[in-house]
């Protein structure tokens, strides 16, 4: 999976928290990716700054890699794809206990730079239903449920 950006390494840091995942590591042999892409023949241009990570890994090697690739223009309209992080297992527990639940995930992924957009659903009047939409970093739309 591919995701553009502006700043690969805050996204790549923000991405491994907000996943459980961990930062992709260079090939053996290499300090950096950019010495690594050098060391294959890309331009210069193309490596660019090549200042830390740009990808992160499952540990678990379950989940997909994901790539931050760094693009000069900066995101303007609503995201085509967004990840949604599910915290609770699905709708098994009881509304008020994934509201609980979910509301903690969202109070963590603030305070490592995402911002909140809109919360959905609600424990009264019989909804089953809770969610919250959130940005990254860079405002790439993503939800926790």
């Amino acid at each position: 999976m591919t995701i553009d950006c502006a700043d690969p390494d805050r996204l790549a840091r923000f991405w491994a928290e907000a996943l459980h995942y961990r930062l992709e590591e260079p090939p053996e042999g290499f300090a950096t990716w950019a010495d690594y892409w050098r060391s294959k023949g890309v331009p210069e241009e193309e490596v660019g700054e090549g200042i830390g990570y740009d990808s992160v890994v499952d540990p678990g090697a379950v989940g997909p890699r994901i790539w931050f690739q760094q693009v000069p223009e900066p995101k303007v309209v609503k995201n085509r794809v967004h990840l949604d992080l599910d915290v609770t297992g699905g709708r098994r527990a009881p509304v008020a206990e994934r509201r609980a639940v979910i509301d903690a995930e969202v109070e963590r992924l603030v305070k490592l730079g995402a911002t909140v957009v809109r919360v959905q659903g609600s424990d009264v009047g019989g909804s089953d239903y809770y969610a919250a939409t959130m940005r990254d970093p860079e405002g790439n739309e993503f939800c926790v449920s």
